[in-house]
């Protein structure tokens, strides 16, 4: 079976049991500050599992588009990959645990034909918050899981969330795929990493709200959140060894193995991974820079060149590469098709300016040697070597190699060290940066949300109407609103705007939410955003007479409740993309 039969076959099962099917959100997050990028399926569902109604109902099922980061150094092994399919089913207070359990092993025994022995699954053990999920265990054994491949661990490998410090977490029963390997020892077990065991699926099962002060209290309204990894379960499905066999990326690999000199899997696999990240980040409208997720992609590009090379690749071979990449999957995502040549130049431009930036570092290099020899050392300083990357991007392993055509040597170790101190100052960074998580939805960001709506319609108003929302980012003490624009907004067009939205706060407009079909929030005037994330049924957001958009909401019931609108900074994003920071003085 391949990856998209199964898609389409997860999707139509859970249709079947009445579920509403819902389109992938961008892989970046609209709204949420917590994460740069939509790393699972609940992400863009966080305001209908805090209890905002859904359009589609209460029984949802989708695939979506993610995107991991911490996992860009593990990739290069059989399983890890930064770009990835989840499909999902959702319950917002509807079914619970009974009815999940039964859906997924139906649809894994009957649907897909596994083997009920090949099925062993995990729940919480239970610990002083809360009690043993036996419930999960005795369902599990109804359908037919026996009792010694059923485990329980704690809130480590069994729970999730809150996403934040408080807010809806529960326990969860994860689902694992024997392999048929032989066991490491008496003790393996699904949370052992030998490879024997794995994980397939995910069923969550919201059940707590968590206070500010630790306690655990029952939710009024019960969620269920599952995710099943697409390229996965595919594997499995195809009897494959590891996810790189499958046809989303057999022809990269072959195509590199055909144009390699120096065969290497590690390197064809971090390509065909981070190449089909790229690709999908372009489409979702990110650019590479040297801030937030526009990093993430000019890392991803730069790995990719940087193996080419390694492999004995001619970088200009990076477009065609990349052009049948495209074609392999997109049967799955059609849009690929209509932005092709922007995603090619995107790439094509970047390969250049990192071209251009290795020639740069190559003469640092040589000041580095000279230096070296001048000493009468045999080794390049660590602290050399490690600028090298940071300010020039130059790969250590470049360093290295070219060190020892010229007799010098480089301390590993010592590299290392630098490498790590680095990325804890950068996690802490991270950490404080997205502090708030994802269920920070109170009265502060609910008012900085309304007031996007605001300025975005004062934009173009006073720009012209090809200003287009890019992403929004929001915290508890300010909105920042990227959006399209060819040039630096003037001082006086900045004016202008912040005055048409306090203008329009002052008038005490009221925002109405209505439920209608998409067809008829576009006949209405509806601005519609990210438009390919919605469903047959929007919400629909009007402020008056002023401003008519599509959005998931929440906002606030008047615009009085925002307070004042000053607008602190304007400055470019990326590539005909501007950016606003703005506050509220309540």
């Amino acid at each position: 079976m391949k990856a998209i039969e199964l898609r389409e076959k997860y999707l139509n099962f859970f249709k079947s049991k009445g579920h509403t099917i819902i389109p992938s959100s961008s892989l970046i997050p609209e709204n949420d500050p917590s994460v740069l990028f939509t790393t699972a399926g609940m992400h863009p569902l966080v305001p209908y599992l805090l209890g905002e109604a859904h359009p589609g109902g209460k029984r949802l099922t989708d695939y979506q588009k993610c995107l991991r980061t911490d996992d860009i150094e593990e990739v290069g092994d059989t399983g890890h990959l930064t770009y990835f399919e989840m499909m999902g089913n959702w319950s917002l207070g509807d079914y619970f645990k009974q009815e999940s359990i039964n859906m997924s092993y139906e649809f894994l025994t009957k649907e897909l034909g596994i083997p009920s022995e090949k099925i062993s699954v995990t729940c919480f053990e239970g610990d002083k918050d809360c009690p043993r999920d036996s419930e999960a265990a005795e369902i599990w054994e109804k359908v037919g899981i026996p009792k010694e491949r059923i485990y329980f661990f704690g809130k480590k490998e069994n729970w999730w969330g809150p996403a934040g410090t408080h807010g809806p977490c529960g326990p969860d029963t994860e689902i694992f795929y024997d392999t048929g390997k032989e066991k490491c020892s008496d003790n393996c077990n699904p949370a052992c990493n030998c490879g024997k065991y794995l994980e397939i699926w995910n069923n969550v099962f919201m059940q707590y709200n968590k206070t500010e002060d630790g306690k655990y209290e029952e939710l009024k309204q019960k969620n269920v959140d599952t995710g099943l990894g697409l390229e996965r379960t595919t594997m499995i499905l195809q009897g494959k060894e590891n996810v790189f066999e499958i046809e989303i990326f057999k022809p990269i690999i072959d195509k590199l193995d055909s144009l390699a000199l120096n065969k290497n899997n590690e390197s064809y696999r971090i390509i065909a991974d981070h190449l089909r990240a790229s690709i999908m980040l372009i489409l979702d409208g990110v650019k590479p820079s040297n801030i937030e997720q526009g990093y993430i992609l000019r890392r991803l590009v730069r790995r990719v060149i940087r193996h080419l090379r390694k492999l004995g690749i001619d970088t200009n071979e990076l477009r065609n590469i990349a052009k049948l990449n495209i074609d392999t999957i997109k049967n799955m995502y059609p849009e690929l098709e209509k932005k092709q040549n922007e995603i090619l130049n995107t790439l094509e431009e970047e390969k250049n300016k990192f071209i251009k930036t290795l020639e740069n570092g190559e003469k640092e290099f040589e000041k580095a040697i000279n230096k070296a020899k001048q000493e009468g050392k045999d080794v390049i300083d660590a602290s050399t070597v490690f600028k090298l990357y940071e300010t020039y991007g130059f790969p250590t392993e470049i360093t290295e190699e070219l060190a020892k055509e010229q007799g010098f040597k480089i301390n590993n170790e010592e590299v290392e060290k630098l490498y790590k101190e680095h990325q804890e100052k950068s996690r802490v960074g991270a950490e404080q940066k997205f502090k708030g998580g994802l269920a920070e939805r109170n009265e502060e960001t609910i008012c900085y949300h309304t007031a996007t709506h605001l300025l975005h319609k004062a934009l173009r108003i006073v720009l012209g109407d090809h200003v287009a929302q890019k992403g929004s980012n929001i915290t508890t003490e300010r909105l920042r609103f990227d959006f399209s624009h060819p040039q630096k907004v003037t001082p006086e067009e900045l004016k202008k705007v912040e005055d048409i939205v306090n203008e329009q706060i002052q008038r005490d407009l009221p925002v109405v939410c209505e439920e209608m079909t998409l067809e008829e929030a576009k006949k209405s005037g509806a601005i519609g955003l990210f438009e390919n994330k919605y469903g047959e049924r929007v919400k629909v957001y009007t402020i008056g007479d002023f401003s008519k958009e599509i959005c998931g909401g929440p906002h606030v019931e008047h615009t009085a409740q925002l307070g004042k609108f000053v607008i602190k900074k304007e400055e470019a994003s990326s590539a005909g993309v501007r950016r606003i920071k703005a506050i509220l003085i309540r």
